[in-house]
C-alpha cells in the first residue's frame, strides 16, 4: 500500500495554496473507511487484520512540507514559528503519531522514506541561486535535520512495537551521489528538468511543449519530481540493499519477505 498525495503532506495546511489536495491525517482517515468496508465483506474484523498484518506499506511524506509550507514564508507562517531544527522536530512528532495509527490499523511492515534533497531541485535552485555551489545547502542542511530524526523514529518504532518491523529508506544519499557523480548513474543533466516549465521553474510542465530528447539523460522530469530513470534507479537500489547505508535495518526485499508473528 502507498501513501502520498499531489501537494500534501504531514501537516493538514501544507499545499493550501494549490488548492485540494488530501493530507497525510485525511488519507488515514480514508483508511479507516476502507478497513470498515474490508470487515464488511470478510465478515469479521479479525480475518481483515490478518490480511493488513501482510500488507506492504511504504510512506513518503514530508518533502511537501518543506516545499509547500516552511520554504514559502509569504503563505506559512511556519518559518517564523519555527526554528528549522524545531520544525524538524514537530514535524516528526506529528509523523509519529500518524505512523502509529497506521500500525494500529493493521500495519505491520512499513517503510519509510527520507525527504530527496530539496535544494537540489531546479526550482529551488532558480528560487535561491547556489552560490557556486550544486544545490541549495541552507535547505539541504534542512532536510538532513529531519531526516536524522526520522532514521531515529525507525529505531523508536522497532522498539515500542516487536510484532512489527519499519525501515528507513535513505533516498536522501542516493540522490545526492547521482548529482555529485551523474555519469555513474547514467545521467548528463542533474540541474535542469525534462520537460519545459517555464521562466520559474513551476511544477508544471509547459502543455504542448516537447520535452527533452533523452529523458534517461535528466535526473528531474520537471522541477521537482524525479525522472522515470531516476525512480527506477531508486527503486532497484533500495530494493536489494545490504549496506544499511540505503535501507536501515534492513532492504525492501527482506521487508516483503519477512515472517512476523500475529
Amino acid at each position: 500500500m502507498n501513501y502520498a498525495s499531489a501537494a500534501a503532506g504531514i501537516r493538514d495546511e501544507t499545499g493550501q495554496q494549490l488548492g485540494a489536495r488530501i493530507s497525510f491525517n485525511n488519507q488515514l482517515r480514508n483508511h479507516q473507511d476502507i478497513i470498515s468496508r474490508i470487515i464488511n465483506i470478510l465478515g469479521s474484523n479479525e480475518s481483515t487484520i490478518t490480511r493488513l498484518n501482510k500488507c506492504f506499506y511504504y510512506v513518503g511524506l514530508g518533502n511537501n512540507d518543506y516545499i509547500n509550507n516552511y520554504l514559502l514564508p509569504l503563505f506559512y507562517p511556519s518559518s517564523h514559528v519555527y526554528t528549522p531544527e524545531q520544525f524538524a522536530e514537530v514535524l516528526i512528532q506529528q509523523y509519529s503519531e500518524q505512523i502509529k495509527a497506521l500500525y494500529n490499523y493493521g500495519a505491520k511492515k512499513v517503510a519509510l522514506y527520507s525527504l530527496l534533497p530539496i535544494g537540489c531541485a531546479p526550482n529551488e535552485i532558480a528560487r535561491f541561486g547556489t552560490n557556486g555551489a550544486l544545490c541549495v545547502e541552507d535547505i539541504n542542511a534542512q532536510v538532513v535535520l529531519f531526516n536524522s530524526r526520522l532514521r531515529s523514529l525507525v529505531d523508536e518504532l522497532n522498539n515500542d512495537f516487536n510484532d512489527a518491523k519499519f525501515i528507513y529508506v535513505n533516498l536522501y544519499d542516493l540522490a545526492l551521489a547521482a548529482i555529485l557523480n551523474p555519469a555513474s548513474f547514467g545521467f548528463t543533466v542533474t540541474n535542469k528538468a525534462c520537460c519545459g516549465v517555464g521562466p520559474n521553474n513551476g511544477i508544471a510542465c509547459i502543455p504542448g511543449e516537447i520535452p527533452c530528447h533523452n529523458r534517461a539523460d535528466y535526473l528531474f522530469w520537471d522541477a521537482f519530481h524525479p525522472s522515470d530513470a531516476s525512480n527506477m534507479i531508486m527503486a532497484q537500489r533500495t530494493y536489494h540493499d545490504q549496506s544499511s547505508n540505503i535501507t536501515y535495518p534492513m532492504d525492501i526485499s527482506t521487508l516483503a519477505q519477512l515472517q512476523l508473528a500475529s
